[in-house]
């Protein structure tokens, strides 16, 4: 049976640069990096060169990259620390934004009382930025926590623009950036962010870890305690050949962004063709999506919603109807509830979305499979 792979959203298929990196650092160098003898070192100097090429490749400061684990773990720290530590009061964020922001969200606001908005999000999944100026015009010290790409829609929301808008409010601006770095040019020396969240995993690296960019002159607390690894920020021996992995994988995707992109941009517009050929009502799910992401309501009945994920498994075509966190839940996902339609949020919804190790003939049989069904 064939075997495609249509779901770089939820994660992506590792470079064999990147495992061939990972193994030299676990055969070769497998001190602790918190130990003074030379094989300890020379752990801690991988650490260290890591930082500098995923800095480099962002425009930023080395010690400006903090390692965690995820990007989950790393907006929690955040935007706990700026609750607990910075004396926010309110948090102005979005209904679209990933769970590990909104989950994050609401157990602040449970346990310290602060004040939740929620920007509105227009049909077409952009957000409504009159309605955030005027949020930030109340005189309340504020994060704004706002995703840069969509995870589920591909929809892209404007950084810049956010940013500007919360610097000139004196508010601080937390983006979640898990779908766009690697995948596109990010100047953090340019862009008033404040503190954006990575995972290793979207762009070709390892499971398991990922990195906080922390403005300069901005202090966070740890969000648990033990050794002075990254600053004495967040405790743990370090995950050597993982945080290398990344360092190598974030590396490779910048070294072939322009060629990748390019390819990925015509099978996405191929594979939509194809779609609109096939199922000439199909819609597609927002407006300015990002290259990789291509989210559809497809002209089925309701009663084929639930099954449709499993049928094209069945044929060896993994795709997701949202959040690969969300996707064993039959419920509607929660983004495209605050777009769609009460019949179109009925449809079955794919989200399909692309790599450089992609296809037309694997577009080809997803199509052919989508018509069988």
């Amino acid at each position: 049976m064939q075997k495609v792979y249509l779901d770089n959203a939820a994660t992506t298929p590792i470079r064999q640069e990147v495992i061939d990196e990972m193994v030299t650092v676990m055969q070769s160098d497998f001190g602790n990096p918190s130990s003074t003898h030379s094989i300890g070192r020379s752990a801690k100097a991988i650490i260290e060169t890591s930082r500098k090429t995923i800095a480099r490749y962002l425009h930023c400061n080395a010690q400006e990259i903090i390692f965690t684990s995820t990007a989950t773990e790393a907006t929690n720290w955040i935007l706990r620390s700026a609750v607990r530590d910075f004396g926010i009061k309110r948090i102005i964020t979005s209904k679209v934004e990933h769970h590990a922001t909104l989950y994050t969200v609401q157990a602040l606001q449970e346990e310290f009382g602060i004040e939740v908005s929620y920007v509105k999000v227009l049909s077409d999944g952009s957000l409504d930025y009159a309605e955030l100026n005027d949020l930030l015009s109340l005189e309340l010290k504020t994060i704004v926590s706002l995703m840069h790409v969509n995870n589920e829609t591909g929809v892209v929301h404007d950084m810049e623009k956010i940013g500007v808008m919360c610097h000139q409010n004196k508010a601080l601006f937390h983006c979640d950036t898990v779908q766009s770095v690697g995948k596109t040019e990010l100047n953090l020396q340019q862009l008033p962010v404040d503190f954006i969240v990575a995972s290793a995993h979207k762009f070709h690296g390892p499971k398991g870890i990922g990195f906080a960019f922390v403005r300069k002159n901005l202090v966070l607390q740890p969000l648990f305690f033990g050794g002075e690894q990254e600053k004495g920020w967040r405790a743990g021996t370090e995950a050597v050949h993982q945080i290398a992995g990344m360092a190598k994988a974030l590396q490779l995707a910048y070294d072939h962004l322009n060629s990748e992109r390019k390819n990925i941009i015509a099978l996405k517009n191929y594979c939509l063709a194809e779609l609109k050929k096939a199922f000439p009502s199909v819609k597609q799910n927002g407006t300015n999506t990002f290259y990789n992401i291509l989210n559809v309501v497809l002209p089925f009945s309701p009663e084929k919603t639930v099954m449709i994920l499993f049928n094209l498994d069945m044929k060896g075509i993994a795709v997701s109807r949202g959040s690969a966190c969300q996707s064993g839940s039959v419920k509607p996902s929660h983004v495209l509830a605050e777009m769609l339609s009460e019949d179109d949020l009925k449809r079955p919804s794919l989200r399909i979305s692309f790599s450089h190790y992609n296809t037309k003939n694997e577009i080809d049989y997803l199509i052919t499979t989508l018509k069988e069904i």
